[in-house]
């Protein structure tokens, strides 16, 4: 097994983006709730207002300026608030993705209490931090349509390029509310989503209306997954396979890891040969767990307390970590909340 990640970086390298299916101009961007890459550096924004997702061609392929030093930026927060002309407690960082592309990361920025607004900000290996201007962009958007927008960011929580299509998770106006889009690249026609269905094992019964909180695609043999993390807080295996338009689907529930939490972000990463799941949560940390067995993990469809299912360690010396991406091979990206609230995003050994 293997993350598609590497896939994804391959292709960003390969050249092949179908960049002239993008128009020049100003996508009309309301809200930014996630960020995803494809190929060639076409970067992914989540509108949940808007209910639209864009494919922006960043045009940035080239290799980072600053070469592949560590990421380490301190009080994060109040760097972009001196660039907004506000206070740290108006900025929000909503998601943080690296350019496999490049290897610069981007970052999803709203600016809360007066003013509003929301901005993409590009942040260069050498340090440097910009906002990434979408006017005179190349680009393509994607018309949600059916997403519950008064749900706010729960209209389109998480999203990955996954074989050529953006996969899209979120809250739809559906029977069953939560839902999982699969848009081809580039974009031509938006399908309906698919409405997935779980058991939740703390809750003991069967739930459409929890959202996706975080998910990472995975490979099982050949065969491609989705590894789906709900709040309190199944982990759940989804068939790519089965992702067909205005169906119903049931995910297999594998793990229960612990009630009173919300998983934030997810990754799949190898080391030393062995194949991890890292998942950053708000209340029990950032977990690791071997992916062994994970393809092979028996259902649970019984009521549990506790924790059920694949085990798993605390990493104890991640604490406050509120995003996290694949930086390289051999490292993650991370956004940390201190003690006192301040934002720093670092590179850490994978681990």
């Amino acid at each position: 097994m293997r993350t598609l990640l590497a896939a994804v970086a391959a292709l960003a390298l390969a050249g092949t983006a179908p960049a002239a299916d993008l128009a020049k101009g100003t996508p009309e961007v309301k809200s930014v709730s996630a960020l995803a890459f494809g190929p060639n550096g076409i970067l992914f924004v989540a509108d949940p207002l808007g209910t639209n997702v864009f494919a922006i061609d960043t045009g940035d392929t080239a290799a980072a300026a600053g070469g592949k030093g560590d990421v380490n930026v301190v009080k994060l927060d109040e760097k972009i608030a001196a660039m907004l002309g506000t206070t740290p407690a108006n900025v929000a960082v909503k998601d943080v993705r690296t350019n496999p592309a490049s290897g610069n990361v981007y970052l999803a920025v709203a600016r809360t209490g007066p003013g509003g607004g929301s901005l993409v900000l590009k942040l260069t290996r050498d340090g440097k931090l910009a906002e990434f201007p979408l006017k005179d962009v190349p680009f393509a958007v994607a018309k949600v349509e059916g997403a519950n927008d008064k749900t706010k960011d729960t209209a389109i929580t998480s999203m990955a390029f996954v074989e050529g299509k953006l996969v899209i998770a979120g809250l739809s106006n559906e029977e069953f509310v939560s839902t999982l889009r699969m848009i081809p690249y580039p974009f031509k026609e938006v399908a309906k989503g698919t409405s997935v269905e779980i058991f939740h094992g703390n809750h003991g019964k069967l739930e459409t209306k929890a959202p996706i909180q975080t998910f990472t695609p995975f490979k099982v043999g050949a065969a491609d997954y989705l590894l789906a993390a709900y709040t309190c807080t199944p982990l759940v295996r989804i068939p790519v396979s089965d992702l067909k338009p205005g169906e119903k689907v049931k995910g297999t529930t594998i793990a229960e890891l612990g009630n009173q939490n919300k998983p934030l972000d997810m990754i799949v990463y190898t080391k030393d040969k062995q194949e991890y799941l890292l998942i950053a949560n708000n209340k029990r940390g950032v977990m690791k767990m071997p992916t062994d067995g994970i393809g092979s993990a028996a259902s649970i469809d019984k009521r549990v307390g506790g924790t059920a299912g694949p085990k798993y360690e605390t990493i104890k010396e991640l604490t406050g970590v509120l995003h996290l991406d694949r930086l390289d091979a051999e490292r993650a990206l991370i956004l940390v909340q201190a003690d006192d609230k301040s934002l720093s995003l670092k590179s850490i050994p994978l681990p």
